[in-house]
């Protein structure tokens, strides 16, 4: 008897020799992604820094399949992404919350656009959102809350469903310092909790070492895979391990390629 396909493939994310081309401006070809490979465990927390305009957000568009690679082949636990996938999350640096709906509501679009019953999942609506710090507001509407707590929404949005993956395109891109921090331990939380596999875009390399098992490195535009990191650094992480050597380590040796590339310019002395 043939194993589940779930247990026989270890690696939930493929990225096989995948190429991305927009049309440019006046019909030039611009590639943003030129023979991407990569493969990512089942249940693993990876971020993706790289300069703008490297195709971070491309590959993550490609992941969940609204957009189409030219050549190449994505494969979702095993399963090839020709359409847009269904079965995962997706949380954007703005965190598209409608106004006329309350906080409860706005989580459970995702039920009701999936045609699931409702009274079974507003207990885990409610669970989620007291997991982010957000008991009490459930009645609350997008106007009446900071941009933090309207970023936990979108985040409890997109895990209501319980979708294997889930996908962040610099969610905290657009916060302030210290509500990035406090996103940083919920969101670790969480993810400790379920153990979903997370695709984490981000400019920040400390955000990304702190978070992560792995630390992807993509390369000025055309996007490539410049350098992988496995970051072995104890969990749970506290946020005073930003002061320890191993994490200076990890943050100084993906400076030092950034650098190398001209991504990082020091002034001259």
């Amino acid at each position: 008897m043939d194993a589940p396909s779930h247990i026989m493939n270890t690696m939930f994310v493929e990225v096989d020799r995948v190429t991305k081309t927009y049309p440019g401006q006046e019909g030039e070809p611009l590639t943003a992604l030129q023979e991407v490979s990569l493969e990512i465990p089942r249940g693993k927390f990876v971020s993706v820094v790289g300069p703008s305009g490297c195709g971070k957000s491309t590959l993550l568009m490609l992941l969940a399949g609204l957009y189409t690679p030219g050549s190449g082949e994505i494969r979702l636990d095993g399963a090839s992404v020709d359409r847009p996938c269904t079965n995962i999350g997706i949380v954007f640096q703005s965190p598209v919350l409608l106004d006329w709906r309350t906080v409860l509501d706005n989580v459970m679009i995702q039920i009701e656009v999936r045609g699931l019953d409702k009274k079974t999942y507003r207990p885990r609506a409610l669970e989620l959102l007291s997991a982010v710090g957000l008991r009490g507001f459930e009645n609350a509407y997008p106007h009446q809350l900071s941009a933090g707590m309207r970023q936990r929404v979108s985040i409890c949005r997109a895990l209501i469903h319980d979708p294997p993956l889930l996908l962040m395109d610099e969610p905290f891109g657009a916060l302030d310092a210290l509500t990035r921090e406090q996103l940083m331990i919920d969101l670790q939380r969480m993810w400790a909790e379920t153990r979903k596999t997370i695709f984490f875009v981000t400019h920040s390399i400390r955000e990304a070492v702190f978070q992560s098992d792995q630390v992807i490195l993509m390369s000025p535009r055309p996007g490539r895979i410049e350098r992988i990191w496995e970051i072995d650094l104890p969990r749970p992480r506290r946020l005073k391990m930003a002061a320890t050597s191993e994490f200076g380590r990890y943050m100084e040796e993906i400076t030092d390629v950034l650098m190398r590339d001209g991504v990082i310019r020091e002034e001259p002395e």
